[in-house]
């Protein structure tokens, strides 16, 4: 049987390589930090939501704080349906502007530089990312769900998505404003914040479930579950974006397909083009041979991981930026709407 001999690496090759490793782990870094920032960005807008409710909860008894545009991403249907209202009218909204705008800048950013939204900046993904990570820490692995079962619970985010499409198409523009404008509309953001603080045992049942599941399996909400990132994911199909392996360079050694937290065979492909892949570079961090595995557009053109990571800051912020200064960021209510609905907003179902 014949041996086949290796050359070793030239010296610039070794170089090549050992600054192509850098590099990728510099991109999971970066990714990290980009996870923490926007992680605390929440939280800020979390807190200063909750001093803004319980001051007109209060009647004025606790100190002010104004109300922060930003906790509308945590609106997605309201951003649907405004969205929708949008494209069919030409008017911009005035009721939860931000959440359309937000839901626009993160389904263009889906459709440019595949769907890292999910895994670079949700704090839901984050929170994710964190179980299955402590859950393979303490319990040795994550559990992989046999493909019978995978298959049919991923469908389960697509099925969710499509009831809420079919139930927003059927509305009229002016059925949604006057949705928005409806008591319920007006405070869905204090609803949705009450929902944690007055959490029912079922939801608590739930919520606790998601989380044991989310450290044994990874990503399961996000895997299963989430209509958001189902809707991003079908946008990033037509990204021009994807990562390319080349087989001449590859070793076949799978390591890129064992650090892919969407479970997808990097390793068999020549284009990563599925709607589960969200950009994080993971497999790219993983990968020890030297322009085996690339971010790239059809043509050639190779992208540096850094050059993803200041698209996505640039988008996110020229969004804010351009909404902020064009007025469809701020909802304006009178405090009078305030000062009447708040305090009563556990009476308010959905119309």
């Amino acid at each position: 049987m014949a041996t086949v001999i290796r050359q070793a690496p030239k010296p610039a090759e070794r170089a090549r390589q050992a600054f192509g490793g850098n590099a990728a782990r510099s991109w999971r870094s970066l990714r990290r930090t980009f996870q923490f920032c926007f992680l605390l960005l929440n939280l800020w807008i979390g807190a200063e939501f909750y001093l803004f409710v319980r001051y007109w909860e209060t009647g004025g008894q606790t100190p002010f704080a104004a109300r922060p545009a930003g906790v509308e991403g945590w609106l997605p249907i309201a951003g649907l349906m405004n969205l929708r209202a949008w494209i069919e009218t030409g008017r911009a909204p005035q009721i939860h502007p931000a959440a359309a705008v937000l839901l626009a800048t993160f389904l263009l950013v889906a459709w440019l530089l595949r769907k890292s939204f999910c895994s670079w900046l949700c704090p839901i993904g984050t929170l994710s990312e964190f179980l299955w990570r402590a859950g393979r820490r303490f319990v040795g692995r994550n559990l992989r769900l046999p493909r019978w079962a995978d298959v049919p619970l991923r469908s389960l985010k697509y099925l969710l998505l499509g009831f809420f499409v079919w139930a927003i198409g059927g509305m009229s523009a002016a059925a949604i404003e006057a949705f928005m404008r409806s008591p319920y509309g007006l405070i869905a953001d204090v609803k949705m914040l009450n929902f944690f603080r007055h959490l029912s045992v079922r939801a608590a049942i739930v919520l606790a479930a998601l989380v044991l599941l989310g450290l044994l399996v990874q990503n399961f909400w996000c895997r299963y579950l989430c209509p958001y990132g189902a809707l991003l994911g079908l946008a990033s199909l037509f990204s021009p974006l994807r990562i390319r392996r080349d087989p001449a360079r590859c070793t076949d050694c799978a390591r890129c397909a064992r650090a892919c937290p969407a479970w997808l065979p990097v390793d068999k492909l020549r284009a990563v083009r599925s709607v589960e892949c969200t950009g994080c570079l993971e497999c790219l961090a993983a990968c020890p041979a030297s322009g085996a595995l690339e971010l790239g557009v059809p043509g050639g053109w190779r992208m540096p991981g850094w050059v993803m990571a200041v698209g996505i800051g640039l988008l996110f912020l020229a969004a804010v930026i351009w909404a902020k200064f064009s007025g469809h960021w701020e909802t304006q209510l009178p405090d009078q709407v305030y000062r009447v609905l708040v305090p009563r907003a556990q009476e308010f179902t959905h119309p």
